[in-house]
C-alpha cells in the first residue's frame, strides 16, 4: 500500500466506487476507503446500495412477486402448481448471493483498473492528507493531492417517537432481514422505500399499513399516475393512510402500539413489526468535519460548487453527502464526472434535469422530468398525452394491464418536458424518455420513431401521440371547441 496518491475516495458505495475505477482508467493513482461492515461482520464494497438497499430490495421484489403471481394469475395462464408456500430462508439466501455476487466484483474491478480497496474509515487531516484507520492494524497517514467524499447516508431515525430497536421497529436494512413473515406490518412512510418494503411483505401475506404524513401520495409524481397507482396499492390490500401523523410507538412484548393523528382523530395501530422510512441522512459523522473545517448546510448535507468542490481546497463531494436526489444512478454520474475532471476532463457534465427515478413496485412507478404541476408552475404552456396500458398487446399477454403513461410537453416548442408513468417494466421504458430529455426531443421526435409491435414501449408512443390528438390505439383527448 502506498502513502501517496493522486486521489483519495472515502466511501466505496456508488458515488464512491465509480469514480475511484473511472479515476485510475484515466491514469491516476487511486484508494478507495470504506468502512462499510455486513451483520455478519464482513466487510464488503458497494455501499448501502448492493448490501442493504436498490439490490437486496429488488431480489426480494422479484421473489415476492412470483410468490403472487403463482397463486392469482399462473391459472389465468393455464398453469397449475397446487398449494404455493414461501421459504423465506431460501428467498434471504438468493438475495444475500446476489449481493454478494456484486460486491465481490467491485473487489475484482478494483483489482483489474488498479484501484487500492482499503478497508477501514478514512477521515479528513489537514490539506492533502487522510486519516486512515484500517479494520485491523494501526492508523496511518495518507497523502493524496485529490480527497473525494462519498460517504453516503443513512436511514433518519425517529428517536423521541419509533427509536430502532432491531427488532420490533427496524429501518429499511432491519426490513429486509425478517425471518418470518410478520401477520401484521406497520410502515411509517410512504415514499419509494416504503411501498417498497411494504410491497415485498404484503404479497408475502403480511396485512401491511402505511402512514404517510402528507396529505398527497408520491407528490413527486404526476398527480394522475400517483392517484392509479394508489389505486392499484389498494387493491392489493395494501392500505395507504394519507394525513397520518406518527406520535409515537410503543414497543411491547409480542407487539407494536403505534399512535398517530388522522384529521381530528387520535388512532391506534397494533402491528408486529414497524419499518420506519421517512428518508435518510447524509453520513458525516467521523469524517472530521469540524476539526477540518468543511463546510456543512443546514440540513447536515456537504456543500459543494458546480464542479463538485468543497470549501477546502483539494477536497471533492459527490452522491447522497451533498444531497439532492439520493438516487445510485446519480451518485455514480457524479463520480463519474468528477473523475473526469479531476483527470482535466472540463466539458463533462451531469444534466440534473434528466435524472430518472423509480419505484419497484407492481404496477412499477418511473419519471423523468416535470409533472404536469410542476410544469404550470415553472410558467410553461403546457399539452399533455395520455396512454393506458390496459390497450396494449403485450401488456394483455403479460396480464399487467394497470398503469398509464403520461407525455408532459411545451405547447410552444413541442419539447418534452417530463414524462410520468406506472404500469409493467416502466422502470426498463423510462430509459427512451431520459434519452428524449437529454436529446431535447419534441414530441414529434417520438412520434416519428417507429416502435416495435407488440411491445410495451408501444404505450409510449400512443402516449406520445396523443400529445397532438393523433394517437391511433388510445382515445384522443377532444380540443376545445371540437
Amino acid at each position: 500500500m502506498s502513502d501517496s496518491y493522486d486521489v483519495v475516495v472515502i466511501g466505496g458505495g456508488p458515488g464512491g466506487y465509480p469514480c475511484a475505477i473511472r479515476a485510475a482508467q484515466l491514469g491516476l493513482s487511486v484508494a478507495c476507503i470504506d468502512n462499510w461492515l455486513n451483520h455478519d461482520g464482513g466487510h464488503a464494497f458497494g455501499g448501502t446500495c448492493l448490501n442493504a438497499g436498490c439490490i437486496p430490495s429488488k431480489a426480494l421484489l422479484e421473489s415476492s412477486e412470483l410468490y403472487h403471481r403463482a397463486q392469482h394469475e399462473f391459472e389465468t395462464h393455464g398453469i397449475k402448481v397446487g398449494k404455493t408456500s414461501v421459504d423465506l430462508a431460501a428467498m434471504q439466501k438468493r438475495k444475500q448471493d446476489i449481493s454478494g455476487q456484486l460486491t465481490g466484483g467491485i473487489r475484482q474491478l478494483f483489482k483489474a483498473n488498479g484501484v487500492e480497496g482499503l478497508p477501514g474509515t478514512g477521515s479528513l487531516a489537514g490539506k492533502g492528507k487522510v486519516h486512515y484507520q484500517p479494520l485491523e492494524g494501526d492508523a496511518r497517514e495518507i497523502s493524496a493531492k485529490h480527497i473525494v467524499v462519498a460517504t453516503g447516508s443513512s436511514p433518519i431515525e425517529l428517536k423521541k417517537i419509533a427509536p430502532f430497536d432491531g427488532d420490533r421497529v427496524v429501518d429499511s436494512w432491519g426490513a429486509l432481514e425478517f425471518d418470518t413473515v410478520p401477520k401484521k406490518l406497520g410502515v411509517i412512510g410512504a415514499g419509494v422505500i416504503g411501498v417498497e418494503l411494504g410491497s415485498v411483505w404484503s404479497r408475502l401475506g403480511a396485512e401491511v399499513t402505511v402512514l404517510e404524513a402528507m396529505p398527497d401520495f408520491l407528490p413527486m409524481v404526476d398527480k394522475a399516475v400517483s392517484k392509479d397507482a394508489l389505486r392499484h396499492f389498494g387493491k392489493q390490500g395494501m392500505d395507504i393512510k394519507l394525513g397520518a401523523k406518527v406520535t409515537g410507538a410503543k414497543v411491547m412484548k409480542t407487539k407494536v402500539s403505534v399512535s398517530y393523528e388522522q384529521g381530528d382523530k387520535a388512532e391506534t395501530l397494533d402491528v408486529d413489526k414497524l419499518i420506519v422510512a421517512v428518508g435518510r441522512r447524509p453520513n458525516t459523522d467521523g469524517l472530521g468535519v469540524e476539526d477540518a473545517g468543511l463546510k456543512l448546510d443546514d440540513r447536515g448535507f456537504v456543500v459543494v460548487d458546480d464542479e463538485y468542490r468543497t470549501n477546502l481546497e483539494g477536497v471533492y463531494a459527490v452522491g447522497d453527502v451533498i444531497g439532492g436526489a439520493m438516487l445510485a444512478h446519480k451518485g455514480i454520474e457524479e463520480g463519474v464526472v468528477l473523475a473526469e475532471r479531476l483527470a482535466g476532463h472540463k466539458g463533462v457534465a451531469v444534466n440534473y434535469n434528466a435524472v430518472p427515478s423509480v419505484i419497484y413496485t407492481s404496477p412499477e412507478i418511473a419519471w423523468v422530468g416535470m409533472s404536469e404541476a410542476q410544469a404550470t408552475e415553472a410558467g410553461y404552456e403546457v399539452k399533455v398525452g395520455q396512454a393506458p396500458f390496459a390497450a396494449n398487446g403485450r401488456a394483455k399477454a403479460l396480464e399487467m394491464t394497470g398503469g398509464v403513461i403520461r407525455v408532459i410537453s411545451d405547447a410552444k416548442t413541442d419539447r418534452i418536458l417530463g414524462v410520468h408513468m406506472d404500469g409493467p417494466y416502466v422502470s426498463e421504458l423510462l430509459a427512451e424518455a431520459v434519452l428524449a430529455l437529454e436529446y431535447g426531443a419534441t414530441t414529434e421526435d417520438v412520434a416519428l420513431t417507429m416502435h416495435s409491435h407488440p411491445t410495451l414501449s408501444e404505450t409510449l408512443h400512443e402516449a406520445v401521440l396523443s400529445v397532438d390528438g393523433l394517437a391511433i390505439h388510445a382515445v384522443n383527448k377532444k380540443k376545445p371547441g371540437k
